[in-house]
């Protein structure tokens, strides 16, 4: 299990040497993957070290404030996650609908940076990854390329981001201002569906060995972080919102598949809170539904296969949502017209709109998920779906402008908001939703097979044994682990102790 990131011993130890050598000439310490999920339990010590440090510095400090507990400047903690509980005047539904917000994470305002730290620190512990030489390769439909640059520039190593070329533009600005070198990024053909041509472009890469792949798809630590991080960030939200209303009950967890790595969370939410999985995938893609094809626009869920890390026997409910909702709601949420005629004509109260900020288009597919869950299953006000904006509005200006001239003819008014609105938000139907039998479940599990074992090399035996409930209970021990070897490893370095 060494390629799949779950390794818990030492693998090299002269690689080893050398990270610790290297952290603690650039004073970098490595945070737990319990510390991710509470960061009270980060020392004071660190804490005040942050005081000087900016959330987007490029500052190893920020491996800190990889978590969903940031303040609204981004620099301090606050007791509950971010979150918004969107109003019946917006959702349309009884439901209480509940939005995790991710843009406050540091470097990339989006929460793939706890990804891309769950995928490469156990690699550096167990002496697998060294700064020194090894370059950080990091394929992406999205936001995790992002994430990992940000994190392998403040733990001292290079990254390298390879994404579609046909993302959005704010995605590429980003990425030149923080890669080492402009050939560090890395553009594949096709647009969000092509995730096969980035698996083609990193089989080249790897052939050179002081390429290190960390595959969202594949790697485990992206679930196992999420599961944790992201898993208890969720159930601290609802169990404040219940302190309040004890008769709430969790309904389901809402979460575009992607790399499978935020449905992690309702893995952890079924377990504890007892509520359903529900996956969301594209219209024009329904890979999850049909086994289908396609291509679309809702960035940052990649498709046309079924991620390794997805824990598929233990996913309820498939629903598919079109990117032409995705990409007409992105210009109502965010365009003064929009907003204007939300709070005017749909009486949604300015805290709400101040919110939708925080709403990239696959987090809006996510809310468009709950709703069209809220229907099917006749929720009421008491009745909680909780899901999470991955990234905000401000990575999708160039998008919005695109779907202006798509969609509205070059201007967008009040009569193309209303239709927006009547047409994406009342007009949500309960159609292209599957709950999943045992059957549905195995036959969405074989449908990996062609990616992984034909295409990517996985043993039969590795992805056969992801079908058994105990083999995710069993793996996810590994964080008791990991955070043992980031004590060691800290030990080693001495940098907590100067701090």
């Amino acid at each position: 299990m060494q390629r799949l990131g779950l390794e818990k011993e030492l693998v090299d130890a002269s690689v080893y040497d050398n990270t610790v050598e290297r952290f603690r000439q650039q004073r970098i310490a490595l945070p737990t993957f319990a510390q991710l999920a509470d960061p009270s339990l980060v020392p004071g010590s660190v804490r005040a070290a942050l005081g000087a440090v900016g959330p987007d510095d490029a500052s190893p400090l920020n491996l800190f404030r990889v978590n969903w507990y940031n303040d609204p400047s981004r620099c301090g903690l606050q007791d509950v996650p971010a979150y918004v509980d969107l109003p019946k005047s917006l959702t349309g539904v009884d439901a209480r609908i509940v939005v995790a917000i991710g843009d406050r994470f540091p470097m990339i305002n989006a929460h793939k940076v706890l990804a891309a730290y769950g995928c490469l620190a156990p690699r550096v512990i167990t002496g697998q990854f060294d700064p020194t030489h090894h370059r950080a390769i990091w394929p992406s439909t999205g936001n995790y390329c992002r994430g990992g640059v940000a994190i392998s520039r403040i733990m001292a190593c290079r990254g390298v981001a390879v994404l579609p070329e046909g993302m959005s533009q704010e995605r590429f600005d980003w990425l030149e201002r923080w890669v080492v070198d402009s050939s560090d990024i890395i553009r594949t053909p096709g647009t969000e569906s092509n995730v096969k041509e980035i698996y083609d472009k990193c089989n080249e890469l790897s052939l050179d060995p002081e390429n290190v792949i960390f595959n969202q798809f594949s790697e485990f630590g992206n679930h196992i972080v999420h599961y944790l991080a992201t898993g208890r960030a969720l159930e601290r939200v609802f169990e404040t919102m219940q302190a309040e209303q004890p008769n709430l009950t969790l309904r389901a967890f809402i979460s575009a598949t992607g790399s499978a790595g935020t449905i992690a969370a309702g893995d952890y939410l079924k377990e504890h809170l007892g509520s359903l999985t529900v996956a969301v995938e594209a219209l024009e893609c329904p890979t999850l539904i049909e086994n289908g094809f396609g291509e679309h626009n809702i960035q940052g869920i990649g498709d046309k296969h079924i991620p390794l890390i997805h824990n598929v026997m233990a996913t309820d409910v498939a629903l598919a949502l079109s990117d032409r909702a995705t990409d007409r709601l992105g210009v109502l949420f965010n365009t003064p017209v929009g907003r204007a005629y939300l709070a005017d004509r749909r009486g949604v109260p300015a805290a709400t709109l101040d919110a939708l900020s925080s709403l990239g288009l696959s987090s809006i597919a996510n809310v468009l998920g709950a709703i069209k869950t809220a229907k099917y299953y006749e929720m009421g006000p008491d009745d909680v779906i909780v899901t999470v904006a991955t990234d905000g509005a401000a990575m999708y200006h160039s998008e919005r402008e695109i779907a202006v001239g798509k969609y509205f003819g070059g201007e967008f008014d009040t009569v193309g908001a209303g239709e927006v609105f009547g047409e994406h938000i009342l007009g949500t139907t309960t159609d292209n939703l599957l709950e999943l039998t045992r059957k549905d479940r195995e036959r969405i599990f074989n449908l990996g097979y062609y990616t992984w074992v034909e295409q990517q090399g996985v043993s039969i035996e590795e992805f056969k044994v992801r079908k058994d409930p105990a083999f995710w209970t069993e793996m996810r021990s590994i964080v008791a682990d990991w955070d043992r070897m980031i004590d060691e490893f800290n030990g080693r370095t001495g940098v907590l102790e100067t701090l």
